[in-house]
């Protein structure tokens, strides 16, 4: 009984403020608009889940961000490798890439809408983006920070420098690796919600909370902005579960 109550803490706040919501949503119809009623909220829940249009506009912003979240993933490995291992591209490319990384992906939206549109490969591309940043300054952390030790074993057996880098130096990183997914998983579902709202053409759960704030269904958008948090927490979660799991080798050593 006592381990049900303390797993069942982290549900007492989101309780209480559902509960506040509702006293609120009671105290006229101003307020029923800015807060809706759960009952009404329900109604709508069961409306887009009837019409498929949830499940539609759902599996396009996952879709939107995973394929962006592969390309910035995987080349912001290479380009963090890159630099940490080579002074030379840390001198080219270092420069540009801190530059750029002050720069809010969303202000990036329209210049990039400008040159390549409105289409899903614009939305694709910022979701690349804002994986990329965060993915390349792990790696290269990951890479800075390599304990000597671990390369003096490379030197010991005589590791060639592809058998350096798969054997030693990567192994090493992975940790700070996984962190860097951790958080381009994070921006990439953000960005990939933002650039739906900024460039509504298509289908996700941006652009179907601009058509229903268009159409003064806030229920839709309440539903909205509930899918987009759950989701966000399970992918969070259920990275950050598969990591450990992956990585458990380091604990043995």
């Amino acid at each position: 009984m006592i381990k049900l109550l303390r797993r069942g803490r982290g549900l007492l706040l989101p309780l209480v403020l559902i509960g506040l919501w509702e006293l609120a949503s009671r105290q006229g119809a101003a307020q029923a608009y800015a807060f809706v009623p759960l009952e009404v909220i329900g109604r709508g829940l069961g409306e887009l889940i009837d019409s498929g249009t949830l499940w539609i506009s759902t599996v396009a912003s996952l879709q939107r961000t995973c394929i962006g979240l592969l390309l910035g993933v995987l080349l912001g490995i290479v380009v963090g490798a890159a630099m940490a291992l080579s002074r030379v591209a840390e001198r080219v490319l270092g420069p540009l890439y801190h530059i750029l990384r002050q720069v809010p992906i969303l202000g990036l939206i329209p210049l990039i809408a400008l040159w390549f549109g409105s289409g899903e490969g614009a939305k694709v591309l910022i979701v690349s983006l804002a994986a990329f940043y965060p993915m390349t300054l792990n790696t290269y952390e990951g890479f800075s920070h390599i304990e000597p030790r671990y390369r003096e074993v490379g030197k010991i057996f005589a590791f060639g420098p592809w058998q350096q880098l798969t054997q030693v130096l990567l192994p090493s990183a992975l940790p700070s690796i996984a962190n860097g997914v951790l958080h381009a998983l994070a921006f990439a579902w953000v960005s990939s919600v933002g650039a739906e709202l900024f460039l509504s053409t298509g289908d996700g759960l941006g652009n179907l909370m601009m058509n229903a704030e268009a159409g003064s269904r806030m229920e839709v958008v309440v539903i909205g902005v509930l899918c987009i948090g759950l989701l966000g927490y399970a992918m969070n979660q259920l990275f950050s579960r598969l990591s450990k799991h992956l990585l458990r080798w380091r604990d043995l050593r």
